[in-house]
């Protein structure tokens, strides 16, 4: 199998299927639902992290790399999932949290008690006239270093403090962590997925500068110096080892130069990346929590034309996706999960399903599943979403417009249950869920397959037309002008053949002159207009 080949399907663990009844998703439920993702039409499942953990950024601070997750399962389920996955031709694929690790790691604590060794594994600076060593942001908000009075020290986490960023300068830290993903590649894993991974080179020299540009954008840390030859190394000694195995790079601020580095082939770094610019058009002026302004469709096109068009001239590979466990549902974000449900939910999957690169599909967008549309704050879960609730309280916002901030951006949003049928918690479990979800629309599978519009049907009908058509997968696209900014349109070719991909991304009709484009193989709408585009309608022309 090759890159292009891929068809990704993210499971958040936690949210996916309960198989003891505890209100946790876990390995077993995963296993169980098998038949149903093959009948999708994936060929990789991308799991969030099954390690142990302290759940403070719901497993992103890992406590042990080694052991499962007891929430999930044990390695003995694990072991099954994978035997049990080959048989439906499909691989897993793991997330590696590998900048920094939970502060109730064994490393951190031996480091708290003074061993200068374990000490030199992460960050930690002295303190000076009892200010941090820098201004950087944590991700999560305040400052990026958090002061240890028995020891007189810094430490640097970029997200919460209970994760604590890893020295990657260290050769016994590549050591340790050339172990862990070894480990876990002799267990079958067939995917490697690194979470923020360009930022694990910090600066070389010290003292550490502040940073000039953006406090919550920091070029100190992002793309560092050392940033190439760390994956080079990681490539030479451990995934390029084993065969088929399929890497990609969550690239937090990249640019266009340096991802395609990361990506293009030719570098034996990374097979793909994540970049998230297009996710950030509904910011205003780079602040997430803000109320939305409107949408923004000429910003959301350009830029990803921009990065396709880039990518595909430098080789670079994109992992294509509008949705994941950090981010709201693209439904209810981009979309009208209210008036036009199927219509957006199937405009959007083809806007990103046939671009250049690989599809990742985020679990429950297959069925449409929205926002959480919460009522009040005891709701939410998320870590950043509390404390940005903390901090919008604190610059003085109404107890209302927070929580219509948070439920347009919380990634609460996109982790909540999957909804598999009518029954209490909708069939995830017999118990109440880990994550409040209203589901305030009745959207589940069993719903959805009894519709005429089913959106799991129109999914299944563009992976296999991705599938049956190599032009999809290998060839190349060429996007076309519009003065329309509400049109996306684009066209995807190669020597012998092309199809004409024409979208409407508003909720508003378009006018549009739809003859002699070709065949139609594929219209989210059973009528066709010669003269205009009804809202969120898509469809595939091939000539």
């Amino acid at each position: 199998m090759k890159k292009e080949d891929l068809i990704v399907y993210e499971i958040y663990v936690k949210s996916f299927k309960d198989s003891n009844n505890d209100g946790i998703g876990d390995l077993n439920g995963i296993k169980e639902k098998l038949p149903y993702l093959k009948k999708l039409g994936i060929n990789y499942i991308w799991l969030t992290p099954i390690y142990q953990t302290l759940n403070i950024d719901n497993g992103y601070d890992i406590k042990n790399y080694y052991k499962i997750n007891s929430d999930y399962g044990t390695m003995k389920d694990f072991k099954n999932l994978i035997k049990e996955a080959k048989k439906h031709n499909i691989n897993i694929m793991l997330d590696m949290v590998l900048n920094h690790t939970s502060t109730s790691h064994k490393w951190f604590k031996k480091a708290l008690k003074g061993n200068k060794k374990y000490q030199n594994y992460y960050f930690f600076e002295k303190n000076i006239n009892d200010k941090p060593p820098t201004n950087w942001q944590s991700k999560f908000g305040g400052s990026a270093w958090k002061y240890l009075d028995d020891l007189n020290l810094w430490y640097l986490h970029l997200f919460s403090t209970e994760q604590a960023d890893l020295n990657w300068e260290n050769n016994e830290v590549r050591k340790e962590i050339l172990k862990i993903i070894n480990f876990w590649l002799k267990k079958g894993i067939k995917g490697l997925r690194f979470d923020v991974i360009n930022l694990i080179s910090k600066p070389i020299k010290k003292p550490w500068k502040n940073n000039l540009e953006s406090i919550n954008e920091n070029k100190s840390y992002t793309d560092g110096e050392n940033i190439h030859k760390y994956l080079k190394e990681l490539n030479e000694k451990s995934f390029s080892k084993y065969q088929n195995i399929f890497t990609v790079g969550e690239l937090s601020s990249t640019d266009f130069k340096h991802f395609a580095d990361y990506s293009n082939y030719k570098n034996h770094e990374l097979d793909m990346g994540f970049m998230f610019y297009h996710l950030k058009t509904d910011y205003i002026n780079g602040e997430k929590w803000s109320k939305n302004k409107q949408k923004n469709l000429k910003e959301f096109k350009e830029i990803i034309i921009d990065w396709q068009s880039y990518q595909q001239k430098h080789h670079g590979w994109i992992a294509n996706f509008l949705s994941n466990h950090d981010q709201p549902r693209h439904i209810s974000r981009f979309g009208n999960d209210k008036n036009y449900h199927y219509q957006s939910a199937t405009c959007f999957a083809i806007c990103y399903f046939f671009l250049r690169g690989t599809p990742f599909i985020f679990y429950g967008e297959e069925i449409g599943q929205t926002n959480l549309y919460n009522t009040k704050i005891e709701e939410f879960n998320d870590l950043e979403t509390l404390n940005a609730y903390k901090k919008l309280q604190k610059e003085g916002l109404k107890e209302k417009e927070i929580l219509e901030i948070i439920n347009q951006k919380s990634r609460d949003n996109g982790r909540s249950p999957f909804a598999w049928n009518n029954q209490k918690y909708f069939g995830f479990s017999k118990n109440k869920p880990w994550l409040n979800y209203k589901n305030i629309y009745n959207i589940t599978l069993e719903n959805d397959l009894k519709n005429k519009n089913s959106i799991f049907k129109f999914y299944q009908e563009i992976i296999n037309l991705r599938k049956d058509n190599k032009i999809f997968r290998t060839g190349k696209i060429r996007f076309l002008d519009n003065i329309n900014d509400n049109l996306f349109i684009y066209e995807r070719y190669d020597r012998t053949k092309k199809f004409l991909i024409i979208l409407n991304l508003s909720d508003k009709k378009q006018d549009f002159t739809l003859e002699n484009k070709g065949k139609i193989i594929l219209n989210n709408y059973k009528n066709l207009n010669d003269d205009y585009l009804n809202p969120y309608q898509a469809i595939i022309f091939e000539d």
